[in-house]
Parts: structure tokens; C-alpha cells; sequence
């Protein structure tokens, strides 16, 4: 599970605003006069778009933002300043060029399908002056931020010069920049930290015709040189996410009914710059916007998703019987050699789990918190007896493991029978071992087999032993 909440990073984006007008209704019948339906209109929605829907995902997410841009001076800017008052965000770097209109797309919608889009909008690059607004205020706040976030619908306003000015004042800032692209040339978002092109995006920049994991391969290195950046990404629809800094790999998305794909893009990329802002990693990140997109592609129109939202997207997707969780040492031996291949982080600990408490799920909620897959040893009967004496365990082992295997922080179980659980540790080979605050200073059973020890304090009057003898004593 990951967890952002109470997570508030300061974020900063600049690219093409506009609005997007929804006209609901349904449709009974054909025109007479003309071969096309006739649409009763029952309701109408405005939201943020472009640009604007990165900035209302973000704020969905817990962000602070801000946002610089370029309006028109027409009714429609007006319309747009307003939804921008109505989350919260501050238009003090909205700067007006009087000729233009600002874009507004008009979908009509009927029984839940889009029947048609009008658009009324400007989309000549903006006016010097427009350049210079923008880039002299973002040299002004620029420190201000975590992550900047550049959001090109191809509407004029992220102008090949004006984004590498961008980009250069950022990386000397060192803040990260990452960019949803536009359009087959992308020597503009040279210096960026990541772009997040999909396939097709993808193919025209690199002019690979990605039809198979080696041309995909080959496209997503292609972007990473020529666009000098830190991390490159090709977003795959239905399949997932694909990223190459180092190595290859491709995290697969999670599978969910879709109705409407409008802003998924922009889903992705304010849940990427959101993840990364709280410092996730960039395959964490990648998992947390994939649920992000799961939850918008769910609903019609440009949508957002929340922290709540994500959480019971994830939690749903996981559901399963904790027996399924309870693994021998063959499987668990075999298991972890493919959560390896994937690229995940494996952490392990182990225990009595007698009578759990409060301290145990503590405990195993940090520990998991130091890889991506968490994996407990549960000492077998006769090693509880071995080391407590006789009258333990309380709980037999196949109820102990049960119960550890319906906590949702923890992935896996298996029970070992000897009196360490080096032979176990040995063979799962993980990269981080757990053990309590008390083993300071002491030598741990398994130290030298896993990539790093990890060390938790126990919460304070927290034991299975004080549990059980305060049952004893009838307290």
C-alpha cells in the first residue's frame, strides 16, 4: 500500500489552460433534417482543462500549487480564473494577452458516449512579452517549489525557446521538470527530468515504429539520449507504464472496467510529479500514478482521483483469502526469485506473533515501509516452546499465521521449524532484514546474508509476555 497521506508538497505548473464544457443528455431520435441525432440537453458541467486539470488533480492529491500561464482577454478567461477561485489557487501569475481566446472545448454527451467536441480557441504561439512574463516570474518563485510540472497541449503557450529557458532555470535550481509532450519534435524538452509520451507520441518523436517490446526498447533509450533525460517513460494504455533510467522494465497497469480516457494523461503526470515530490522512487511513483489512472479512467470526463480513492482502488485489487498468503519453504524460495526478477525489493523479519497487539502491526507496518514486499518467518510450535518454555504458544501455529496473513501490510508467510531462521533466511536471500530495537549492538541471525539490516523499536508496553500475564492474573 502507499500511503501519501498528509503528504502536502508545493508544486508549480505552467503550460496550456482551458476549460472543459460537458452538455448532458440523451438521444431518442434522428434529426429530420439531417442524417444526425438529436440530443436533449438535461444538464451541463464546466471543469479545468489542460493545463488546468493537471492543477485539479493535484489539489485532488493533497498538493499546494501554483500555476503560471497565459490567458485571453475574453469572458471564457473569466470563466477559467473563477474555477481556479473555486479550488483554491492563486491567479496572481495569470498574464493577459488581450487577443487571444482561451481554449474551451465543448463535448455533448449522450447516454454516457460523446457524440461530438466543438472548440473555440487561440493557438498561435504567445507574444514576446507573454515569453518574457512568464519566464521572468518563474525565475522569481522557481525556489519556492519541490517539482515543476510543464503541461504542452500545443496551444502556443510552451514555445520551443521559452521551455528550454524553463528547463535550464530549473536545473540550476536543481528541481526536477517533468513534462507531458506535444507534438513530434521534443529538442525542447531537452535537460527535462522525464516526459511522459504514449506509444504513438512516442513513435513519432523517435520515428521507431514501436510494435514489440524490442522496438519499445529500442524508442524508449532513443528518447533518453536525444532528450538528455534523467528517467525516460513510455505510457502503454491498457499494459502500463514503461521506464528506462538504468535498465529496461515495464510496470503493468491494473485492470478496471474504462469509460472515458479524457485527462488520463494529465492524471499521469500530476500523480507522477505528486509521488515524486513526497520522494518516492521513480518505480513507486509509477505504481501510484497507474492507480491514479485506474480510478479516472473509471469515470466520464476529465476526473480526478483522490488519496481515499486510490487507497480503495488499491485495496480492491488485492483482495484475496489469507491462506493464499501462507507460503512453504519451496514456494516462498521460488516466489522470491521472481519478485526479484521484477525488479521488487524483498524485507524480512521474523517472530512468535503469540498474541498479536498493536506493537506487532506497528512494527510490521515499518518494516514493510523498506521494500516493496514483506515476507515474516513465524517461528513453528515447537520453536515457540523451545524458546519461551512450556505453557507457549498460546495460539497454534496455523492460527498465528492466518492472522498475520489477513494484515493487509503483510504479503507473505512461512512458518520454519528450527530454533533460527538462518536456513530460511539464507534461502529467500532478501535485501533488507527487520529486527527490533533491542538487537542494538548484537549480532542478528542473518545479517550477513541480506543487503542491509534495519533496526525498529517496539512500541512501549506492547509484548505478547505482558498480555499474557496480565490474562493470567486476571487484570
Amino acid at each position: 500500500m502507499i500511503n501519501l497521506q498528509a503528504k502536502s508538497p508545493k508544486l508549480l505548473v505552467i503550460g496550456d489552460l482551458m476549460i472543459d464544457h460537458y452538455l448532458w443528455g440523451v438521444c431518442e431520435r434522428v434529426s429530420p433534417e439531417a442524417p444526425v441525432q438529436v440530443v436533449n440537453i438535461e444538464n451541463e458541467s464546466t471543469l479545468l482543462g489542460g493545463a488546468g486539470n493537471v492543477i485539479n488533480n493535484l489539489k485532488a492529491l493533497g498538493a499546494n500549487v501554483d500555476v503560471i500561464g497565459i490567458v485571453g482577454g475574453c469572458k471564457i478567461s473569466d470563466e477559467l480564473k473563477e474555477l481556479l477561485d473555486d479550488i483554491e489557487v492563486d491567479t496572481k501569475f495569470l498574464f493577459i494577452e488581450q487577443d487571444r481566446i482561451t481554449s474551451k472545448k465543448s463535448r455533448i454527451i449522450a447516454s454516457q458516449q460523446q457524440v461530438v467536441r466543438y472548440d473555440r480557441e487561440s493557438t498561435d504561439e504567445i507574444n514576446n512579452k507573454s515569453k518574457n512574463h512568464i519566464l521572468d516570474t518563474f525565475k522569481k518563485v522557481i525556489g519556492n517549489y519541490e517539482l515543476v510540472l510543464l503541461s504542452d497541449y500545443g496551444k502556443g503557450t510552451l514555445s520551443n525557446k521559452l521551455t528550454q529557458s524553463l528547463i535550464n532555470v530549473a536545473n540550476k535550481y536543481g528541481k526536477k521538470v517533468l513534462i507531458d509532450p506535444k507534438g513530434p519534435d521534443y529538442s525542447k524538452y531537452k535537460g527535462a527530468y522525464l516526459l511522459t509520451p504514449n506509444v504513438k507520441e512516442a513513435s513519432e518523436a523517435t520515428k521507431i515504429n514501436i510494435v514489440d517490446d524490442a522496438s519499445l526498447n529500442q524508442a524508449i533509450i532513443q528518447l533518453k539520449s536525444q532528450c538528455n533525460l534523467d528517467v525516460s517513460l513510455i505510457t502503454l494504455s491498457d499494459k502500463g507504464v514503461a521506464v528506462y533510467d538504468d535498465k529496461f522494465r515495464i510496470h503493468p497497469t491494473f485492470a478496471r472496467e474504462v469509460f472515458d480516457v479524457t485527462g488520463a494523461g494529465d492524471t499521469v503526470l500530476a500523480s507522477l510529479g505528486f509521488a515524486l515530490a513526497c520522494d518516492l522512487n521513480i518505480d513507486k511513483a509509477i505504481e501510484f500514478s497507474n492507480f491514479a489512472a485506474g480510478v479516472v479512467v473509471g469515470k466520464i470526463g476529465s476526473a480526478t482521483a483522490t488519496l481515499n480513492e486510490i487507497i480503495e482502488y488499491e485495496s480492491s485489487l488485492n483482495k484475496s483469502f489469507s491462506e493464499e498468503h501462507i507460503k512453504s519453504l519451496h514456494e516462498i524460495v521460488a516466489l522470491c526469485n521472481e519478485l526479484k526478477a521484477r525488479g521488487k525489493r524483498v524485507v524480512f523479519t521474523n517472530g512468535c506473533f503469540d498474541l498479536l497487539h498493536a506493537g506487532h502491526v506497528k512494527y510490521l507496518e515499518t518494516a514493510k515501509s523498506f521494500g516493496d514486499v514483506l515476507i515474516i518467518g513465524l517461528n513453528s510450535d515447537r520453536s515457540v516452546t523451545a524458546l519461551k518454555g512450556e505453557g507457549r504458544p498460546i495460539n497454534m501455529q496455523m492460527d498465528r499465521a492466518y492472522i498475520l496473513a489477513a494484515l493487509e501490510v503483510v504479503d507473505y508467510v512461512v512458518i520454519f521449524d528450527e530454533d533460527t531462521p538462518y536456513k530460511l533466511i539464507k534461502a529467500i536471500k532478501p535485501h533488507t532484514l527487520v529486527k527490533g530495537g533491542d538487537y542494538e549492538g548484537k549480532e542478528v541471525i542473518g545479517q550477513d546474508i541480506a543487503d542491509e539490516l534495519k533496526l525498529v523499536e517496539f512500541v512501549d508496553g506492547k509484548s505478547s509476555t505482558q498480555t499474557i500475564e496480565k490474562i493470567q492474573k486476571g487484570n
